[in-house]
């Protein structure tokens, strides 16, 4: 994979890990904000358009208002000069009165070169310029009779839309240009008062939507968070299946799920019927073995000690297979103070003679997410082991707080170093041939505790002796 493509992978996988929540309120406020937004610009844009529509259909009146007084029977003379240019052809219409009222009209005459060769105006012009520029003229120019358009940046510094119109009068080499524009000023600030205004309204219409939108997703993903929590019960053993009462979309999911959840009861079952079949179909030839090789002959011994060793493997090996199945197996809970409070009283009795005691303190409460069964083999272990060696007190302590449930049993016995620990966690291994045992209680343990995602450690006690500590996280 090249280096360009890490960071779209990066990507591309962060994505992967948002909620649908969050996935669903990102992609509506992205489309929310370019529809409103946009609908917001082409709104306004349209109010503009529709607002200089207006000037320039005010303008086209103008020019044929003009057109029509020039057209007149005694509007020239013979040689295309007009009559009468004092003549105020809008003397009753106001706004052509007033100085930079905002309104003007001019009739303009041209050289041959297509330049202002005089012209006369409404008297709003007064002594600015005619507001038409020469590109304008050409047009107007090019096509006689028809209105063209532009901007002018004036008079008295008004931004003008301006309307020119050419008209062909006979007897004179150029044509006439009227001419007719109005300030834009106050319908562009309108227009853009508008725009303010509509923009405002939709993003507060935007987070009005988006607020109702945020509550009708987390009201409807909440049935996907009460399934999340109802798992969690399923494992954890506070419930057999899931029950609850879910929508349509959502009710196929938790059908299936129970399913699941009752298939792996039955692989756990059976796997636990195979290991008890094979079990009982290995223990009956490995007695036939034993009882056989009583002899005292070299073959006899080679017998007696492979089968010892094939039967303490078979035990080993049958008791990981049953405690992986039941490993597995959903919604197993034990608690945790009466299974050791339990062992306790029982070793207590039984190692009474030497004066031992067994205390247990804390974990009033705690659990261990796993069946007692295993619970009981991995706890059993230790506080007899911890009983074995003790001169007169072993003390199991119990956490369950926030970094999980964490389970120590110390005795006041001589302990063991760093050396040793390593080499009793093996697996057959026995420090001290004179006690009783195979050598398998400390690995079976340390194998309890990984299938149950745990952790098994030695160390120094504070009593003076040896400290088993067994960590299991919080699911």
């Amino acid at each position: 994979m090249s280096e360009a493509d890490t960071p779209k992978k990066s990507l591309i996988d962060r994505w992967s890990g948002v909620s649908l929540a969050r996935r669903v309120m990102i992609a509506a406020a992205i489309w929310g904000m370019v529809v409103l937004i946009g609908g917001a610009l082409a709104l306004s844009a349209l109010y503009r358009a529709q607002t200089l529509s207006l000037i320039e259909d005010d303008l086209r009146q103008t020019l044929i208002t003009l057109s029509r007084e020039l057209t007149r029977e005694d509007a020239f003379l013979s040689d295309g000069r007009v009559t009468d240019t004092d003549r105020d052809f809008f003397s009753n219409d106001a706004r052509f009165q007033v100085q930079y009222s905002g309104h003007y009209w001019a009739v303009v005459g041209l050289t041959p070169e297509l330049q202002i060769a005089g012209d006369f105006r409404s008297r709003s012009l007064w002594d600015e310029a005619v507001p038409v520029t020469p590109d304008l003229i050409r047009r107007a120019v090019d096509l006689p009779g028809v209105t063209q358009y532009s901007n002018y940046p004036g008079p008295a510094d008004q931004v003008s839309r301006v309307a020119a119109m050419a008209i062909i009068v006979e007897n004179r080499e150029t044509p006439l240009v009227l001419v007719a524009a109005a300030d834009r000023t106050p319908n562009d600030e309108a227009a853009t008062r508008f725009r303010n205004m509509l923009l405002g309204t939709m993003i507060a219409l935007f987070g009005g939507v988006f607020a109702a939108m945020l509550i009708a997703v987390r009201y409807s993903l909440n049935p996907l968070r009460n399934l999340a929590e109802d798992v969690v019960k399923v494992r954890e053993g506070e419930t057999q299946k899931l029950s609850g009462g879910y929508p349509a979309e959502v009710r196929p999911l938790t059908e299936e799920l129970n399913k699941l959840i009752e298939h792996n009861r039955e692989v756990v079952e059976r796997a636990r019927t195979h290991v008890g079949n094979l079990a009982h179909a290995l223990k009956t030839p490995l007695a036939v073995l034993r009882n056989e090789a009583k002899g005292a002959t070299q073959l006899d011994d080679v017998v007696r000690r492979q089968a010892e060793a094939m039967q303490t493997n078979v035990e080993h090996y049958l008791k990981r297979a049953r405690m992986a199945a039941r490993a597995e197996a959903l919604g197993a809970r034990t608690e945790v103070r009466p299974v050791l409070d339990g062992l306790a009283r029982m070793l207590n009795r039984l190692f009474d003679a030497r004066g031992i005691e067994v205390i247990v303190t804390g974990g009033e409460g705690g659990t261990f997410r796993g069946e007692q069964q295993d619970f009981e083999e991995m706890a059993g272990n230790l506080m007899e082991n911890a009983c074995k060696w003790a001169r007169s007190e072993v003390l199991v302590t119990i956490s369950d707080g926030a970094e999980g449930l964490v389970i120590s049993v110390e005795d006041d016995g001589p302990g063991l170093t760093p050396e040793q620990r390593a080499g009793a966690l093996k697996r057959g291994v026995r420090l001290d041939e004179t006690t009783p045992g195979t050598g398998l209680g400390l690995s079976i343990v340390t194998e309890l505790a990984e299938l149950h995602k745990g952790s098994f450690e030695l160390g120094d006690a504070a009593l003076g002796g040896l400290k088993a500590t067994l960590r299991f996280p919080r699911p």
